[in-house]
């Protein structure tokens, strides 16, 4: 058994992690040429959130899985009371905006995960396949998630303005370097939407520090005076944190060692904010 730290007047829910599985019955795409060593099934996550009082869990679609989300569908179907899903389709495919229809209506899923990489790689994020894409998933009313580096977000910014009713979330900080405050200003841009968010998660990647990570904390608090932590939401990364450190640190870092946030703040980047854009119910 497992004894869960006592939650400070909300429940913990965290928004960002992946699930995967070596099985047959969901084959890693054939551009995954290196396949995870280890398994991060949704029972290991299980057991992490018990462990640290985490009631629920956003599940991300790993993306050796590519477009075929059926693992954290089946995670989310088999698990209801622990988790919600966002998937993925393909960014450079005109039939995208239908699938996306058929897995939000269809499959339950609560959003997509684009990633546009920095280099000429990525340049589909400019264009004319993202206009209808945006646009579908505008009106069917689930967010945007956005996995990109920080010299993406004038990009991000550029659909944003068209899209005002889209919900947009910023995984990861934008994963800007600690060492380039300035090109932060690219991401703080990003609060004059309202419906814009952005996860500070990835403290322990951008950092060059041990825990907590203390020379990536200026990135959150400028974040946190330019959204306000109604904007802002945690999240552990799990498993790719295990790389650099641990689920229980991830969580630690905000809810225990940010001394620049108060007991409102957390409410809302552990929980609530989390909870606006995706609601558990």
């Amino acid at each position: 058994m497992f004894a869960a730290p006592a939650a400070p007047g909300y429940r913990i829910i965290d928004p960002h992690v992946h699930v995967w599985v070596k099985d047959p019955r969901y084959p890693y795409a054939k551009e995954t040429t290196e396949p995870p060593a280890k398994d991060a099934t949704a029972e290991m996550l299980i057991g992490h959130m018990k462990a640290n009082g985490v009631e629920k869990t956003v599940l991300v679609q790993y993306i050796g899985y590519r477009w075929d989300n059926s693992y954290v569908r089946d995670s989310a179907r088999k698990y209801p009371q622990y988790f919600l899903y966002v998937g993925r389709v393909n960014p450079e495919d005109p039939a995208s905006p239908d699938h996306l229809s058929r897995q939000v209506q269809q499959d339950g899923m609560r959003g997509v995960r684009l990633s546009p990489a920095g280099d000429s790689r990525g340049d589909w994020i400019r264009g004319p396949l993202m206009p209808p894409l945006w646009k579908r998933c505008e009106s069917l009313r689930v967010p945007m998630q956005i996995l990109a580096p920080i010299t993406r977000m004038p990009d991000i910014g550029a659909l944003a303005e068209n899209y005002p009713d889209l919900t947009v979330v910023i995984d990861h900080m934008a994963d800007c370097p600690v060492d380039q405050p300035r090109e932060l200003e690219k991401l703080l841009a990003l609060a004059r939407f309202p419906k814009l968010y952005v996860k500070i998660s990835h403290t322990w990647s951008i950092s060059r520090q041990p825990y907590p990570w203390r020379d990536a904390w200026d990135h959150v608090k400028r974040l946190h005076a330019a959204f306000g932590p109604q904007r802002l939401m945690w999240g552990t990364d799990w498993p790719v944190c295990e790389s650099r450190t641990t689920y229980d640190k991830t969580l630690k870092v905000v809810r225990d060692e940010m001394d620049f946030l108060n007991t409102e703040d957390k409410s809302w980047i552990l929980s609530r904010t989390v909870e606006k854009v995706w609601p558990f119910g």
